[in-house]
């Protein structure tokens, strides 16, 4: 697959080890987001790259010794007692500047928690000579060595790198989708590049997803766990929760109910979930983030959010090898899973970005209770709600994720909507139909499909 995105990740970490003098940097994220594709892209035959393991410390030395002696003959013909005399060693044989690459560092920290105090040492000696390069996917151990006020390396990093999914225009790059393509491929892979690698080894969407997700040898089987592994203690509670809301159960009343605990217990996981880019809140458009009792908990990412929703629910017939009924399930619902996605795209992409010449701010979805001119009341949803940043306009939209929808009769419900809505009051409403396609176009309503949105975000 060919490499995208990543291009101010790449320039800037290009730039940094191109410096005068030596630098220290730090990348992490989430496993399978190119961390170390990126870092193999960067450095030269001249640096040199160690990726750690589990294995306890001395093992560890001896490892990153006969890496280091591609480098330098003979270095790993000495046993080195402890990590200051390594990295002194590797000083002392240094003539010119190059790149010391320490990968899944927190491997490395497990077994050695004086490390990061020993690098803190050498550093503000300021007497190393080559750059050093330290890169994690726990997040947690990551940020806890570099970022955390009480580590020793606070504060020593000159560039601190966090990778986060890559976006959806680049996911249609990579396989050479079609726009509405890549929306339907993206609600399943979402934006990782392995499993876009993945992907790319099949003949067909279908195929990929059965191959790789939905069979017990599937490469993403068992994916989340994985994942999990990395940064949480309590794998079981995590699993569950995250089951739950899989399925629907988005309160935290409701969530706290399934799991036959007080809410009170699950505040710090779930907030931990959240932190770590798994579980993400829905808040309605006009609510304080802090204040909010209509907040919904949702799977924030689309790959495990496809394994919560359908291979989770079914893993007793995949085991089985019990193809029929898994087939069911995805022909009557794996559209509405596109469908939910196809509405976070949107907002999305109206986030911060100028539509039809206004620049909006963030948009969020909206649901409630309003009073339309006789008092009467009407439940009603909005998937997509922001205002401009000038505060003139409040733009108001609906998104769908089926063929052939008259976008005349759709802007025409969404005007009655915004009539009743309080917050649209003295502003002036722009109705937007985000739509698969869309049959029947209107003059006075904006309408934005699969193409209008890969323009967005690029």
């Amino acid at each position: 697959m060919r490499f995208v995105d990543r291009i101010q990740e790449k320039e800037r970490l290009t730039k940094i080890l191109n410096m005068d003098r030596p630098t220290f940097t730090a990348i992490y994220g989430r496993r399978r987001l190119g961390k170390s594709t990126l870092i193999t892209r960067v450095i030269t035959d001249n640096d040199i790259y160690y990726l750690a393991d589990e294995s306890e410390s001395s093992a560890q030395r001896i490892l990153l010794s006969k890496v280091i002696a591609q480098k330098f003959a003979g270095f790993d013909k000495v046993t080195y007692p402890d990590w200051e005399t390594l990295f002194r060693s590797i000083n002392y044989r240094t003539e010119e500047k190059f790149t010391l690459v320490l990968d899944e560092m927190p491997y490395m920290v497990k077994q050695s928690p004086e490390l990061p105090s020993v690098l803190q040492k050498l550093l503000d000696e300021k007497q190393l000579k080559y750059n050093l390069v330290v890169c994690g996917s726990s997040q947690n151990m990551m940020y806890g060595l570099i970022l955390d006020e009480s580590s020793p390396l606070y504060g020593r990093a000159d560039v601190v790198m966090k990778f986060t999914p890559i976006k959806l225009p680049y996911l249609q790059e990579a396989l050479n989708l079609t726009p509405e393509q890549a929306i339907e491929e993206y609600s399943v892979w979402g934006g990782v590049p392995r499993y876009w690698e993945l992907r790319e080894n099949h003949n067909s969407f279908d195929e990929a997803i059965w191959t790789e997700a939905l069979s017990v040898n599937g490469t993403l089987y068992d994916e989340p766990v994985k994942l999990f592994k990395d940064d949480v203690q309590d794998i079981v509670k995590t699993a569950t929760i995250m089951s739950f809301v899989g399925v629907g159960a988005n309160r935290m009343s409701e969530i706290a109910s399934r799991s036959n605990e007080p809410a009170t217990n699950l505040s710090r996981p779930i907030k931990k979930l959240i932190d770590l880019g798994f579980l993400g809140k829905d808040i309605p458009f006009d609510a304080d983030e802090e204040k909010s009792k209509k907040t919904l908990y949702k799977i924030a990412d689309p790959f495990v959010d496809f394994h919560y929703r359908f291979v989770v629910p079914m893993r007793s017939f995949i085991e089985l090898g019990r193809k029929a009924p898994i087939e069911m399930e995805l022909q009557q619902h794996l559209g509405e899973h596109t469908s939910k996605w196809w509405e976070i795209i949107c907002r999305d992409a109206v986030t911060g970005n100028v539509i039809d010449g206004t620049l909006y701010g963030v948009a969020k979805r909206w649901w409630g209770t309003v009073l339309d001119k006789e008092k009467k009341p009407h439940q009603i949803e909005l998937d997509v709600v922001a205002e401009s940043l000038d505060k003139k306009k409040i733009l108001i939209g609906e998104c769908k994720w089926t063929s052939g929808e008259n976008a005349a009769a759709l802007e025409n419900e969404l005007r009655w909507k915004a009539s009743m809505l309080p917050f649209a009051k003295g502003k002036e409403v722009v109705p937007v139909i985000f739509a698969k396609n869309a049959t029947n176009q209107t003059d006075t309503a904006i309408v934005i499909t699969p193409e209008g949105i890969m323009d967005l975000m690029k």
